[in-house]
């Protein structure tokens, strides 16, 4: 590969993901302030969040390739983040109760010194089975919240909250990976 790969997340999920490429690539954590505005459109979100990651990792490293993402749940126009703590995520959780809502993930590709510059944004659905306070309990006795937009994982005990979904299954987690292979074979690190 001319150009290396860099993720610019720390997300276990992104890094986990990625590696079922079999793509080498580095992890190199963007320091940036996301944009965790509720009320702004979520797509638009995403995509400033993610483009934020790859522009600040491309300025260190302008001859590699630099993936940024970030994903977000929608419902009721408003945007859920990452919980701040447990009554956060309980909260969210009620919320996304019996009802479907959407997953936006933004990604954004970037050489600096070739002047690559993609964006792609990726929408799934997700149906929550209706969740009382012990399907609550149970679910957050088994999983960590706070680092999930929305407050769960689609991935961990997915039989406990989930009745169903549409679209990437990735893309919920975190990277959607059939449009990532896509962007992936465009720019030349994907043969």
């Amino acid at each position: 590969m001319a150009h290396p790969l860099i993720l610019a997340s720390a997300s276990p999920r992104r890094r986990a993901l990625l590696g079922q490429l079999g793509v080498p690539f580095e992890v190199e954590a963007a320091e940036v302030t996301e944009c965790e505005d509720p009320a702004r459109e979520p797509r638009s979100l995403v995509a400033h969040n993610a483009a934020l990651k790859a522009d600040w990792v491309s300025r260190r490293h302008p001859d590699a390739i630099v993936l940024g993402a970030d994903t977000t749940v929608f419902i009721d126009s408003t945007v859920l983040n990452k919980p701040a703590d447990e009554a956060e995520a309980r909260a969210m959780l009620r919320r996304l109760s019996g009802r479907t809502h959407t997953v936006f993930t933004g990604m954004a590709l970037r050489c600096a010194s070739s002047g690559l510059r993609l964006d792609e944004g990726v929408s799934s659905e997700v149906t929550f089975k209706p969740l009382g306070e012990p399907e609550i309990d149970a679910y957050l006795a088994l999983v960590h919240p706070y680092d999930k937009a929305g407050g769960y994982s689609i991935q961990d005990h997915t039989d406990l909250i989930v009745e169903g979904y549409e679209g990437s299954f990735t893309n919920i987690m975190g990277l959607p990976m059939e449009a990532l292979k896509q962007i992936l074979t465009r720019c030349g690190v994907l043969a």
